[in-house]
């Protein structure tokens, strides 16, 4: 089933090698035939397509060149994903990579992305790469690759507190810890992902999320 409605029909791809670059093209086309798709091969690239075409997806490798004919790093690739994170503070991003690891250097700043944030070694298959992207577009935040152990922030705790315990919906949770109704969502999205709970068919995620909470101890 498509999700070309969900996309504003813009995905960049920002990748230096050619051939994968085309692969994911191909993969995506398929999933997506009526969305547009924009790549870019060097940072500088990608940074004028995303100011010229606003994209709601960005898929993105981490060893990227700054400019055509430097060598890619991974150091350019961080770089240009703590701007997009900066600047576009609710855009979905996908990071598409064999050196995801080096992600653990913008951990802050990646649980403190509004928008969708997935993680996808170049070795998924086809099947999980678009579980992945799917996932994106839903605003899902899947970062299990780059955790080191269960880290909850205390604002993720208070929302948990005020649903399981006072019985609160998200509107009046809202309300109570004086922030907005989407930021409540993202407290969320960040806390399932601490616990490994993501969108599955026929699941309750609230549900899922109080039972782990509770076998992890964050309530009783």
């Amino acid at each position: 089933m498509s999700n070309d409605s969900e996309l504003s029909s813009k995905i960049l791809v920002i990748d230096d090698h050619a051939l994968i670059l085309d692969g994911t093209l191909d993969l995506l086309k398929k999933q997506y035939p009526e969305a547009r798709m924009i790549t870019a091969q060097t940072a500088t690239e990608a940074r004028e397509k995303i100011e010229m075409y606003k994209p709601t997806l960005v898929i993105m490798d981490l060893s990227l060149p700054e400019t055509q004919g430097l060598t890619p790093t991974v150091e350019v690739g961080l770089q240009l994903l703590q701007y997009l994170m900066k600047n576009f503070p609710q855009l979905n991003l996908i990071v598409q990579s064999s050196y995801i690891k080096a992600l653990v250097r913008l951990k802050h700043e990646i649980d403190s992305h509004q928008g969708g944030f997935t993680i996808a070694d170049k070795g998924l298959s086809e099947k999980e790469m678009l579980m992945r992207v799917n996932w994106a577009i839903q605003g899902v935040t899947h970062t299990k690759e780059i955790k080191n152990g269960l880290e909850v922030k205390p604002e993720w705790l208070e929302v948990l507190r005020l649903a399981f315990e006072e019985g609160l919906q998200d509107k009046a949770i809202a309300k109570q810890i004086n922030v907005s109704e989407r930021m409540v969502r993202h407290y969320w999205t960040k806390l399932q992902d601490v616990l490994e709970i993501y969108p599955e068919d026929d699941k309750n995620l609230r549900i899922l999320t109080l039972k782990r909470s509770r076998e992890e101890g964050l309530i009783d």
